[in-house]
């Protein structure tokens, strides 16, 4: 186990409308044609802006092994019975409840959690299937995706899903079973079966960088580093690791966050990408979102708030943008 030391259903309008008319009045004294998708569009402009964004974290990989404590709530998969009024980071448990409670809080976002003994699917049509998402967070995975799990992320990406990976540094294997998240992450990106040549155009560098803070880079129009929960300008690194970026490979990855002394394809912290018509986003340490608080027993350290950086930002703006919110 690594310690680290850190710092601080209703009918439409336009059926509504057409119902009427049957009932009440002859075709030829119906209302004009152009009322009924008038009044459709603004149903459905309405409804639109009022579906949730639908955000599932995942606990299906051992992430409160050891020291770890990387969920939202206890109460899963749906952290609304410990609170349905979440207020602060302790109104649920778990060292993710900062992002979870910040992302209730804005009444736009849906969110559960796959609980341990769960299998990662696509297309079942189970309550939990990644079809019924918009983003998908694995926060430092500690078991290694099966093949068929590693088919559907892969599969929920390319037809559009958000994937937020979280990754800590080498040797970081809570649950001893020889899989760390950096080489589940590298294992996820060339062996999956849907596509085993660097899809998202980066690699998990296998590191223990034990203390940096790293810098954003300087792009004001980028909508994770300026988005509706703020501006990043930067993270913290406490025992984690960075990525190397292949843009020959994919020419959308972006790295957004760099260790200090590090640009270009070389030491990214953040990183953002495409693929198919999805989009994914990897951090280089889960330092920054653990928030400080947790299940009893664990040994926690607010990286959420750390002054250092800005994280609760970039896990939010982050979360927005994989979510097309």
């Amino acid at each position: 186990m690594t310690i680290r030391i850190r710092t601080v259903a209703a009918l439409s309008g336009a059926a509504l409308l057409a119902a009427g008319l049957t009932t009440l009045a002859p075709a030829a004294t119906a209302a004009p044609a152009s009322t009924a998708p008038a009044a459709a569009t603004s149903k459905a402009s309405a409804a639109t802006s009022a579906t949730p964004h639908r955000v599932l974290f995942d606990n299906s990989k051992a992430e409160t092994a050891g020291n770890a404590d990387w969920i939202i709530s206890t109460s899963q998969p749906d952290p609304l019975v410990q609170n349905p009024s979440p207020t602060t980071e302790k109104s649920w448990t778990g060292a993710l409840s900062a992002w979870g409670v910040a992302l209730q809080k804005t009444g736009q976002y849906s969110l559960k959690t796959l609980p341990a003994g769960s299998t990662i699917t696509y297309g079942t049509g189970g309550a939990l299937d990644l079809a019924n998402f918009d983003t998908f967070v694995l926060p430092e995975p500690n078991i290694r995706l099966s093949t068929s799990e590693k088919s559907a992320v892969m599969r929920f990406v390319q037809n559009g899903g958000g994937l937020f990976l979280v990754s800590d540094h080498v040797n970081s294997d809570r649950n001893n079973d020889g899989w760390d998240s950096p080489k589940i992450i590298n294992d996820l990106l060339t062996s999956n079966g849907v596509n085993d040549n660097d899809p998202f155009g980066f690699s998990v560098d296998l590191l223990n960088i034990t203390t940096d803070n790293p810098r954003a880079i300087n792009d004001a129009t980028d909508p994770v580093l300026h988005g509706s929960f703020g501006t990043v300008t930067g993270s913290i690194l406490r025992n984690g690791t960075t990525f190397t970026l292949k843009p020959a490979d994919n020419p959308s990855v972006k790295g957004l966050v760099y260790r200090t002394g590090y640009s270009g394809n070389t030491g990214a912290f953040f990183v953002t990408s495409t693929f198919g018509s999805g989009r994914v986003a990897v951090w280089g340490d889960s330092s920054p979102i653990d928030d400080g608080t947790g299940q009893s027993g664990n040994t926690l350290f607010d990286g959420w708030d750390d002054p250092a950086g800005t994280d609760a930002a970039l896990a939010l703006n982050a979360t927005a943008w994989l979510s097309k919110a």
